[in-house]
């Protein structure tokens, strides 16, 4: 399957646009997503997220507004798109406009979006609720700020915990498939066998 990526903010944040059967599906909304989106024409009708952080929620409302398009995100996501000033209560001069979900989102094996059949990961530690996405028939993995290309998400944010993302990398993520593609938060795209095989942090 082919995807597009924008990357936008302050941190180089990457957004991911796939097509499924009943339409596309946006993963993570940086600053500026919503205006790439009108750019390329495109009308998401459902946007996901891979955890909560400042730097993939600030167009959710935007995206909302401007798509009418439904949010789906883990439970621990909620408060931290939906109350404006989550993130200045630990100390960050932050304020996002506030958004909704519309259904919320646990690991499962199988999950439909749009008619696309996506595995569930719940990987935390980077954040509470964090989630990844398995596209296992186009073997892509939608992984947020959870492994990337020689690294992983840091662990010192409010709610970050290293073992517990260490030990969900090792269970959950490195026994698949060596070929799977793995699509990061940040930075170049990668792949399960390269990062099982070479990955510094997690050994």
């Amino acid at each position: 399957m082919s995807y597009q990526t924008f990357c936008g903010g302050i941190f180089e944040t990457n957004c991911y646009l796939l097509d499924a059967p009943e339409g596309p599906i946006l993963f993570d909304a940086p600053d500026g997503a919503c205006e790439w989106l009108v750019s390329l024409g495109v009308s998401p009708r459902l946007l996901l997220l891979t955890h909560g952080h400042f730097d993939h929620v600030p167009d959710v409302a935007k995206i909302k507004k401007r798509f009418g398009c439904q949010i789906g995100c883990h439970a621990d996501t909620v408060p931290m798109i939906a109350d404006p000033a989550f993130f200045r209560s630990f100390g960050f001069a932050l304020e996002i406009e506030p958004a909704q979900p519309d259904f919320l989102i646990a690991a499962a094996s199988k999950r439909d979006f749009l008619g696309a059949e996506y595995e569930v990961l719940e990987v935390p530690g980077h954040s509470p609720g964090s989630l990844c996405f398995l596209l296992r028939a186009s073997q892509l993995l939608i992984g947020g700020d959870v492994l990337f290309a020689g690294g992983v998400g840091r662990w010192d944010l409010p709610g970050g915990d290293g073992d517990l993302l260490f030990r969900g990398i090792k269970t959950k993520l490195f026994p698949l498939d060596d070929a799977i593609t793995v699509l990061p938060g940040h930075g170049p795209p990668t792949t399960i066998g390269e990062e099982r095989r070479t990955n510094p942090f997690v050994k």
